[in-house]
C-alpha cells in the first residue's frame, strides 16, 4: 500500500468517527457513511467503507450490527478519537476546531 492510501485510509476513519461523534445516539449506517465521506472529498466504495467499520470494530472504536445493512455506533472511546482527547497511529488526529 502506498503512502498515500495509507493516508487516505487514516483520514477516512477519522471521517467516519467525526461522522458518528456528531450523529444523534451516535449512530448511522453503511450507505450514509459512504455518501458522508463523498462530501468532505474521501469518495470510497462500498467495500472500503464495509473495511474501515469492521477495522474500527476491530480496535473497540465502534461496534456495528447487521449484515448486508451495517448500522453502527461509536463507542466511547471511538467519540474520544473523533475530538482528538485520545489518539490511534492508525487514526488521522483530528485538527484543531
Amino acid at each position: 500500500m502506498t503512502d498515500y492510501q495509507e493516508t487516505l485510509r487514516r483520514h477516512r476513519r477519522l471521517a467516519i468517527l467525526r461522522h458518528l461523534e456528531a450523529s444523534p445516539e451516535y449512530t448511522s449506517n453503511a450507505s450514509i457513511l459512504q455518501d458522508v465521506l463523498a462530501a468532505v472529498g474521501l469518495r470510497s466504495t462500498r467495500d472500503q467503507v464495509t473495511t474501515e467499520i469492521v477495522w474500527l470494530q476491530e480496535q473497540g472504536f465502534l461496534l456495528a450490527d447487521g449484515d448486508g445493512f451495517l448500522v453502527v455506533t461509536a463507542t466511547a472511546r471511538g467519540a474520544e478519537i473523533a475530538r482528538g482527547v485520545a489518539t490511534h497511529p492508525d487514526v488521522q488526529r483530528p485538527g484543531p476546531r
